[in-house]
């Protein structure tokens, strides 16, 4: 596994970038990967099958300039920005046993990530991917699937506005049953630590031998000029 630590100033560019890491692994061009990012502007990302005039505040986030995206991978709809650290891990099939299964591959993927942030707070997994302390969120996940390669991405609330967060979002669609639906505002909090400390910790757990080159940015622009920066893609439903 190689490490990539960066962020594109394209909010889309980083959304086709993980999109693009999992296809050259697939593609035999690229290979296993621990990505993080942290956008410097806000974006709402909303999932694959999710809804935008649902989810989001469309009027808000026009009014304040946040672009709205959607992702090619499932999940609720998150907003990003400064103090969300996002990570990206593709992973052959074979990288570990059971794998191949979506409940399997979360349960791994999520173990290593609730080991790297042992020392900061004593977290569980909660819902089908959700990261909590206390019954409360700090972390959501999604995958995209490949025949022989995977990608799991997700975000780290490290002080992060959550004020901002019912502004863009409306309740979603789709709720995890722990949820209980409650607000925003009392079902999302941050981790005690900052960005630079979750960080460590990632790629102290992930271990990494090297960085990884070169970025395949020229296919990231491709997804964002075919799918990505397209409302028939983003508006879909």
């Amino acid at each position: 596994m190689k490490l990539l630590d960066y962020t594109h100033p394209a909010p889309a560019t980083n959304l086709a970038l993980d999109e693009s890491l999992l296809l050259v692994a697939e593609e035999g061009t690229g290979g296993e990967v621990l990505r993080l990012w942290e956008l410097p502007s806000y974006a709402v990302v909303v999932g694959s099958g999710g809804s935008v005039p649902i989810d989001v505040n469309r009027e808000a986030c026009a009014a304040d300039g946040v672009p709205v995206l959607r992702r090619a991978s499932g999940g609720g709809t998150v907003l990003l920005g400064p103090g969300c650290l996002c990570f990206s891990v593709v992973l052959g099939y074979t990288h570990a046993p059971g794998l191949g299964d979506i409940p399997a591959s979360n349960r791994y993927v999520l173990g290593r990530v609730l080991n790297a942030l042992k020392s900061v707070a004593p977290a569980a997994v909660e819902g089908s991917s959700d990261l909590t302390v206390g019954g409360v969120k700090f972390s959501g996940n999604a995958q995209q699937r490949k025949r022989n390669f995977f990608l799991h991405h997700g975000t780290l609330l490290c002080g992060f506005d959550l004020g901002l967060v019912p502004k863009y979002l409306n309740p979603p669609e789709r709720q995890p049953e722990y949820r209980r639906d409650r607000p925003h505002a009392e079902f999302v909090r941050n981790l005690p630590a900052g960005v630079a400390e979750v960080k460590r910790l990632l790629v102290e757990a992930w271990a990494p031998d090297g960085e990884y080159a070169p970025v395949p940015l020229a296919r990231a622009e491709e997804l964002v000029a075919d799918k990505y920066a397209r409302d028939e893609w983003t508006l879909r439903r």
